[in-house]
């Protein structure tokens, strides 16, 4: 985290050295939240980032804290509505 804003109202994401617990940390101006999960069968599915750190977005980070296997996963075309009412 050297370089960045612990008060930015970002989400801190850290796993353990085993994949199998994730912890979040999240600042709303007022306190701290601390946020923990832990998979029963299998280990987070960690994204490859580099050495230390990397950018999540929602989807991915939804689909990490489910144990969902970024690599499998394939995006679906979602048709526009043609009428509505």
């Amino acid at each position: 985290m050297k370089g960045r804003d612990p008060f930015s109202r970002a989400l801190y994401v850290f796993r353990t050295k085993r994949a199998g617990r994730v912890k979040i940390g999240w600042w709303d101006g007022s306190g701290l939240y601390l946020f923990a999960k832990r998979l029963e069968k299998s280990p987070f599915r960690w994204p490859r980032t580099g050495p230390v750190r990397g950018r999540l977005n929602r989807a991915r980070l939804m689909a990490l804290l489910d144990g969902l296997d970024r690599k499998r996963m394939r995006p679906v075309a979602v048709k526009t509505p043609v009428f509505a009412g």
